[in-house]
């Protein structure tokens, strides 16, 4: 049994790379389970996975990023000894170390039936420039960190560009194995990248063996991990779900469009908090026949959108994640909550927050719950 983390700073493409290695590996006839760990227990990203076809099951409470001893330690127990698959992934929200998730898996002592392939953090190459900027020191960690380097979105980078950016990565890491690739294309770039995290995928290679044995013996780790990755991010974050009232005949195009000016709107606000915010803002309106999904990674970047066909019996919800760089939380939480009214207002449409926002902050995630979800892919082993 392998565990691949795959870490990366918020936008990165961790879920679209996490579904696509996903199918890859099914179609290799490895049964495979994800744990999918979001900002707060607003669980947009399972959803999504969800809605590609794949099962999903809620396991437990508890956020990996902060108290990864209770949460991530019973969902693994969960999957090895009761599910049994033959690899794990875990996707940590993009304001985590992935280093410290990684440790605390291999702290676990499930023995040699369960190997851990390298770490994996993924950059968004397309902003590179701007993450080194807005959030350099928490940026450098993840890549200082990494043993695998996945530079993503090069089919958005000038192709000039690409041999500079491979470059300055490697120099910031240069024990690590820099991958291009991009997460939406599953070519030989893609096939590269999986090479490197798993070089044989009928069995733990050599490589990955000797890599975690090296690691094992260059010292002790330490068991009391207590780092903030939260505050080191510089973060503020704020989720919503929130009930529809009044939109329940609204269109897949209407949902559209009410999405696009909401995005829009939020990043107004966003921008007068921080003209050059890095981060993930994402949307997700279930109008109870498609979802559609619009999120925003950058300040100069226009709302990208997906649209997704809504589980069987869906009721009309309203879903926000955002996650911006150096504002303070309590104005995030202002703009997004007066735009989403004014939006949704403006057309007649009422919506209720649910009763499990959540503030993400060191302290809070005591009193306040966090979806984890495992989502196990129908490989050839049932």
């Amino acid at each position: 049994m392998d565990v691949i983390v795959v870490g990366g700073f918020l936008g990165s493409g961790k879920t679209t790379t996490i579904i696509n290695m996903g199918k890859y590996l099914a179609e290799k006839g490895k049964k495979v389970a994800i744990i999918v760990n979001e900002i707060g227990e607003i669980g947009i990203d399972g959803d999504v996975i969800k809605r590609f076809g794949f099962d999903t099951k809620e396991i437990t409470s508890g956020c990996i990023c902060c108290s990864l001893k209770v949460g991530l330690r019973t969902t693994m127990n969960t999957l090895v000894n009761v599910y049994k698959p033959d690899i794990i992934m875990i996707e940590p929200t993009g304001i985590a170390f992935p280093h410290v998730i990684r440790n605390e898996v291999e702290l676990m002592n499930f023995g040699e039936e369960v190997k851990i392939a390298p770490l994996v953090t993924l950059i968004d190459g397309s902003r590179f420039k701007q993450l080194m900027k807005e959030v350099k020191e928490f940026a450098m960690r993840q890549i200082i960190d990494a043993e695998i380097l996945g530079i993503n979105k090069v089919d958005l980078i000038e192709p000039i560009r690409i041999p500079i950016l491979e470059a300055s990565v490697q120099q910031l890491n240069p024990k690590a194995k820099v991958v291009l690739l991009s997460a939406r294309d599953t070519g030989e770039k893609f096939e590269n990248f999986m090479q490197e995290i798993l070089p044989d995928v009928k069995g733990v290679s050599e490589k990955i063996q000797t890599a975690a044995a090296a690691e094992k013996n260059s010292g002790p780790i330490e068991s009391q991990e207590t780092e903030d990755s939260i505050k080191a991010s510089g973060v503020g974050s704020y989720s919503a779900e929130f009930s529809i009232k009044g939109g329940e005949n609204l269109s897949t195009e209407a949902a559209r469009e009410l999405t696009t000016e909401l995005m829009n709107t939020i990043k107004v606000q966003v921008l007068k908090l921080n003209p050059e915010f890095v981060g993930h803002i994402k949307l997700f309106l279930d109008n109870g026949m498609e979802t559609v999904k619009q999120s925003v990674t950058i300040y100069y970047e226009d709302p990208q959108e997906d649209i997704i066909k809504s589980k069987e019996g869906a009721l009309p919800t309203f879903k926000i994640l955002s996650a911006v760089s150096n504002v303070d939380k309590e104005a995030l939480k202002d703009a997004v909550n007066s735009s989403v009214k004014e939006t949704f207002e403006k057309r007649g449409i009422y919506v209720h927050k649910a009763g499990h926002e959540h503030n993400h902050g060191h302290h809070e995630h005591k009193q306040q719950e966090n979806v984890q979800r495992i989502v196990n892919i129908k490989g050839m082993k049932e």
